[in-house]
């Protein structure tokens, strides 16, 4: 009889110990995990828009800053003097303008008096013909008295040197009147030459604004000088010093955000099928194994690189030899957004953790999320 009990419980436990593994094979099947986890931030790539040594440096190595805090200066004498030559450029442009100005004034007054010029001419030209017709009629009247010896030849030739006389100022006249409209299309000509290089008028001058851009580029280079903050955050790896020769548009630092960090799970592609957006999730950090922290899937990656096939040596592609028995499973990334993150707990950008996700518990808020049935590994063998 006792020896019946002994077996009796002995298949119990083992009856029970085989319900427990198909238990948690069931749960790891359910709720796929991963211990290939990261930490992750935006970095920002703190770049000068401009040139120059480094005159004073604001900040040390890990230095938590808050958005606008000055990171470091660089000499701002070249870019001020810049500055300062734009605006007497400037100066220089409006004084320019100005006298194009009164160019285009006096092309309009020259243009008034040579329309006036055509009108004088043309109105003594009609004074002048009507000068001619009378010395002619003298001239006639008188040569034909001559002829019945009635007048004298002496006045007869007083009269047609009149008439000639006359005849000659209307080619005068006619000649005044050719050179009057010939300076009116010189003087329209210079009006359209001085209003093409005057253009518009005021603030929209081509020329006016030109130079008001200049000025506003010499502004904005030396409030580029002075190297700002983006965002909140850490500075990391500050290897610049006081001295240091910026380079426009060369990243000399970096600043990692502290108000968006993630978590980047790389789970086997055999594992990622029941995964779904808003799915919840835990992450234990190794540096903090004992605090667990609540997550949510993100979204899943939908590509990875591949190795083979890609451009080799001598442009050949290259070939991973691999065993035909054994098929490795492509990881395949899984952003996890934490929900919240205590006070003691540091987040550092590439440190290692442990992701599980809940498959099918989204917005299931009875399962305890930081209980989970399959524990998250530490990292510990």
């Amino acid at each position: 009889m006792k020896k019946f009990v002994n077996y009796f419980i002995t298949g119990m436990l083992v009856v029970i110990a085989v319900i427990l593994c198909v238990f948690k094979y069931k749960d790891y099947v359910t709720n796929p995990w991963t211990r290939n986890g990261q930490v992750q931030a935006d970095i920002i790539q703190v770049t000068p828009r401009i040139s120059g040594p480094i005159v004073t440096l604001s900040i040390s190595d890990n230095q938590l800053v808050e958005a606008g805090d000055l990171l470091f200066e660089i000499d701002p004498r070249t870019f001020q003097a810049e500055l300062d030559r734009t605006r007497a450029q400037l100066d220089i442009t409006g004084d320019n303008v100005r006298v194009l100005s009164e160019q285009v004034e006096v092309a309009k007054a020259s243009i008034d008096v040579a329309k006036a010029s055509i009108e004088q001419a043309k109105t003594y030209i009609a004074e002048i013909e009507s000068t001619i017709i009378k010395n002619k009629a003298i001239y006639k009247r008188l040569k034909s008295l001559l002829e019945k010896n009635a007048a004298s030849r002496q006045n007869m030739e007083i009269s047609k040197s009149e008439y000639e006389v006359s005849v000659q100022q209307k080619l005068s006249a006619k000649a005044e009147l050719n050179q009057a409209k010939a300076t009116l299309l010189q003087t329209l000509a210079d009006l359209a030459k001085a209003r093409a290089q005057l253009g518009k008028i005021g603030t929209d001058n081509s020329q006016v604004r030109a130079a008001l851009a200049a000025v506003r580029q010499a502004e904005l280079n030396l409030e580029f000088t002075k190297v700002r903050a983006p965002v909140d955050g850490y500075i990391t790896n500050l290897n610049i010093r006081q001295g240091t020769q910026a380079v426009a548009n060369q990243p000399v630092l970096a600043l990692v955000e502290v108000n968006n960090y993630w978590i980047t799970g790389f789970f086997k592609e055999n594992t990622i099928a029941d995964i779904k957006s808003g799915d919840p999730a835990v992450v234990t950090l190794m540096t903090y194994p004992g605090t667990p922290l609540k997550g949510s899937v993100n979204s899943i990656g939908w590509g990875i690189a591949q190795q083979d096939g890609s451009t080799g040596f001598n442009l050949l592609p290259n070939i991973s030899p691999t065993f035909e028995w054994i098929r490795l499973a492509q990881r395949v990334p899984v952003r996890i957004h934490l929900s919240n993150v205590p006070e003691n707990i540091n987040l550092r950008v590439g440190t290692t953790c442990s992701v599980l996700v809940m498959t099918g518990t989204k917005g299931d808020k009875s399962k305890n999320m930081l209980s989970p049935p399959v524990a998250p590994d530490t990292g510990k063998k």
